[in-house]
C-alpha cells in the first residue's frame, strides 16, 4: 500500500514540477526568442534553437536553483544552444564571425533597444537593391577578408572600402530616420 502511495505522490510532484517549469518558459520564451533573434540569421533558425535550448532546460530543470533568476538560467542555455548551432551551420554565408556573436549576445541579453534596432535594421538591409545587400552582407560573413573580396570584384581596396563605407552609412542612417519615425 505504501508502494502506491510513493507513487501517487511522485506522479503529484512530477505534474507539479512539470507545471512549474511550462510556467516559466512560457513566461521568458518571448525575450529568449528576441534574444535568438539578434543571434540567428532567419526565424526558422530561432524556433530550432529554441525548441532545443527547451528542452535542454527540460532536462536539466532539476539543476535549476530555485530563488534564482529562471530567465537568467535560460538564457545562458539559449546561447550555448545558439553557439552549437553556429557550429553546425558555419558554412552558411549568413553567419557572423565569433567575435561578433560575442557583442550581439552582450548586446541583447536584456537590452530591448539592441531588438529595435536590429529589427529596423533588417528592414533597411531589405530596402537595399539585391547586389548591394548581398555585398554588405558578404564583407560582414565569418572568414571572409575584404581584401580578397575588394579584389573579386575588380576594384581596388580603397575604393571598395569607400562603397562600403557608403553602404553602412546608408543602412545607419535608414535606422535611425526609421526608429525616429517609430518614435514620433
Amino acid at each position: 500500500m505504501n508502494d502506491q502511495y510513493d507513487e501517487k505522490r511522485t506522479a503529484s510532484n512530477d505534474d507539479e514540477r512539470y507545471e512549474v517549469f511550462v510556467k516559466l518558459l512560457v513566461e521568458h520564451e518571448p525575450r529568449v526568442r528576441s534574444f535568438l533573434r539578434g543571434l540567428l540569421p532567419t526565424w526558422n533558425d530561432v524556433e530550432e534553437v529554441t525548441q532545443e535550448a527547451s528542452l535542454v532546460a527540460w532536462r536539466k530543470f532539476d539543476d535549476f536553483e530555485k530563488g534564482t533568476s529562471f530567465g537568467g538560467w535560460l538564457f545562458t542555455i539559449a546561447r550555448f544552444e545558439a553557439l552549437k548551432y553556429r557550429r553546425r551551420v558555419a558554412r552558411s554565408p549568413l553567419v557572423f564571425a565569433g567575435d561578433v556573436w560575442d557583442l550581439l549576445a552582450e548586446e541583447a541579453s536584456g537590452e530591448e533597444t539592441q531588438q529595435v534596432r536590429r529589427r529596423h535594421l533588417e528592414i533597411c538591409l531589405a530596402k537595399l537593391e539585391l547586389s548591394k545587400r548581398d555585398l554588405l552582407l558578404n564583407v560582414h560573413t565569418s572568414g571572409v577578408v575584404m581584401r580578397k573580396v575588394a579584389s573579386q570584384s575588380g576594384k581596388s581596396e580603397q575604393a571598395f572600402y569607400k562603397i562600403i563605407q557608403r553602404l553602412r552609412k546608408v543602412v545607419l542612417d535608414c535606422v535611425l530616420k526609421s526608429i525616429e519615425l517609430e518614435n514620433a
